[in-house]
């Protein structure tokens, strides 16, 4: 048991000392960063100086300058934390003062709420063993609504595996820049993969032995449902939709994974915990079973016709969109911005050493696909030199990940910044791992 005082005294110096919770936090490999628009190498973070120390008769003569305006001010680095989020977090720690137990246990219920709502989710959950009252937050609806008032964690990277049949997920968090282990025994004993995340809730699909099931959790709060079973009870397409205005969810089903072209487009809608039957997905040949959400759409893209097809949630019907895919097109991903941006991205060209991996952003209004942006060749080198080029990417908020097999490491790149960087650390594409973006947040609901 650590006492309270301990606990916020941690806090309040920047500093966790917790090592012996249940979520382990584990530092990345950063790699350097490049400028995507000009091509720059980024200009390397600046150092803190620590001075020269004067051995010289002539400096320990006279009389020492004891004020406390000359004291030495000691600064401590956050463990997990790199230079740019200290200088956010990091705090001149001073003599420790002596707190008393029984007076910070009489703290206010609800300012307690309201501090431990702005601490880092992933601190929170390991923060449970702290006592009980501490280990009920996570269902105490005072703590949950400061914790949905407060500015969002920020996203970060989930990447889920099966280690000897045992469901495995570690969490990367981007303003941290530090790994984070996961519990994931409290799901059920089937065969299941990672579909994707929405506003702090992670879709899954697969069998339970008998059918197809799909369930939905919240990986902080350990909770998790199973959804009913679909009119068309096969393995299809699936994507996740949270309203969190509305505090509700939607899972769109599109056509069959196997390319069984009859089957009606399905949307599960929780507030009447019912699926709903919409139009048939016309009769076209599709790209890839990647598909896209931004702005109330579902995009996929198809091949004849060529262009993409556009799935309308508010009105359940679909429609074609007539925008050609660049020339010498090798693969191509969609990948969702914020509001109304669609990115494509792939690589173009016809042999691997005139080949590069572009980025394009479709043109509402002219219906075409204008290039933002280009990897960089040292980075392209280094995403496809083990992987016998095959890679996978997503995005999230303007951010697109690329991952490869056999690499220890993912390509992050910031639309809106334009900035490579690489994410170590962990395996983020093996031979059976699942990626996708992920926003930690313990008051999405699964119900």
């Amino acid at each position: 048991m650590v006492p309270k005082s301990q606990v916020i005294r941690i806090f309040s110096s920047g500093v966790s000392e917790l090592e012996d919770m249940d979520c382990v936090g584990h530092c990345s490999e950063t790699g350097s960063e490049e400028n995507g628009g000009d091509g720059k190498q980024a200009s390397p973070p600046r150092t803190r100086s620590g001075g020269s120390r004067n051995t010289s008769p002539m400096g320990r003569t006279g009389s020492s300058n004891t004020s406390p305006l000359r004291q030495k001010v000691v600064k401590t680095k956050p463990r997990g934390l790199d230079e740019e989020t200290l200088a956010t977090f990091g705090k001149v720690v001073h003599a420790d003062v002596q707190m008393e137990d029984n007076i910070w246990a009489m703290l206010p219920e609800d300012l307690l709420h309201e501090i431990l709502a702005r601490v880092p989710p992933f601190l929170i959950f390991r923060l449970r063993l702290v006592c009980k009252r501490w280990n009920s937050l996570l269902q105490d609806s005072s703590f949950l609504k400061f914790h949905s008032s407060v500015p969002s964690h920020g996203p970060c990277l989930l990447t889920f595996w099966k280690n000897t049949q045992t469901p495995q997920c570690s969490v990367f968090s981007l303003p941290l820049k530090t790994w984070y282990r996961i519990p994931f025994t409290f799901l059920p004993p089937w065969a299941f993969w990672l579909v994707g995340s929405s506003a702090g809730l992670v879709c899954f699909s697969g069998h339970d032995g008998l059918t197809f099931k799909t369930l939905v959790c919240n990986p902080l709060t350990q909770t998790w449902r199973a959804l009913p079973i679909m009119h068309s009870n096969q393995q299809r397409q699936l994507i996740l939709v949270v309203d969190r205005v509305h505090r509700s969810f939607k899972v769109i089903a599109t056509s069959d994974i196997y390319g069984d072209k009859s089957l009606p487009t399905e949307v599960y809608d929780s507030k009447t915990d019912s699926w709903t039957v919409h139009q048939i997905m016309p009769a076209v040949n599709l790209c890839s079973s990647k598909m896209a959400y931004c702005d109330s759409r579902l995009y996929l893209e198809t091949l004849s016709p060529l262009g993409l097809m556009m799935y309308r949630l508010d009105t359940g019907h679909w429609e074609h969109i007539p925008a050609k895919f660049p020339r010498s097109l090798l693969d191509g991903y969609l990948v969702a911005g914020t509001q109304k941006r669609l990115f494509l991205v792939g690589r173009i060209g016809l042999y691997s050493t005139l080949q590069s991996m572009r980025i394009w952003e479709l043109d509402h209004a002219k219906i075409a696909w204008v290039e933002i942006s280009r990897m960089p060749p040292k980075y392209f080198r280094a995403l496809l030199r083990l992987s016998a080029e095959r890679f996978e990417c997503f995005g999230q908020d303007n951010l697109i990940c690329f991952t490869s097999w056999n690499q220890g490491k993912g390509l992050l790149y910031d639309v809106d910044k334009k900035i490579w960087s690489w994410i170590g650390g962990c395996a983020l594409q093996s031979y059976n791992n699942q990626v996708c973006f992920y926003e930690p947040r313990f008051d999405a609901s699964i119900y």
